[in-house]
């Protein structure tokens, strides 16, 4: 069975971190592309940050780039995003994903973000 476990998320001021973890099992997590995605309350789904399977390519959305830093172990199957300098507009329901088909989801971690 597949799963994506995300945890980390939480309440948080301006200008605080957090770190979003998300433990793989179930598939070949080292081989596969893995994405975190977000959805702020009552807006669609945003694609927040990529690695590639083995690690060395990165991409992340312009809202979030230099803020966050997407990583991985694959000897753990787990996948990180530091959430850094966050602010208001980053609350949201966080969610690691399989890419490039999203075919698999976690259930998602929220991360609020409050004055």
């Amino acid at each position: 069975e597949v799963q994506l476990v995300e945890s980390g998320g939480g309440l948080v001021h301006p200008g605080g971190s957090l770190r979003l973890s998300c433990a793989a099992s179930g598939f070949s997590f080292s081989s596969s592309s893995m994405s975190w995605v977000r959805q702020a309350p009552g807006k669609g789904l945003e694609w927040v940050s990529l690695i590639m399977a083995g690690g060395g390519t990165i991409r992340y959305a312009d809202s979030v780039k230099g803020r966050f830093t997407l990583s991985r172990d694959n000897v753990k199957n787990t996948l990180y995003l530091q959430m850094d300098s966050l602010r208001s507009e980053d609350t949201a329901t966080y969610y690691c994903a399989s890419a490039p088909g999203y075919d698999y989801w976690g259930q998602g971690t929220q991360v609020t973000v409050y004055s």
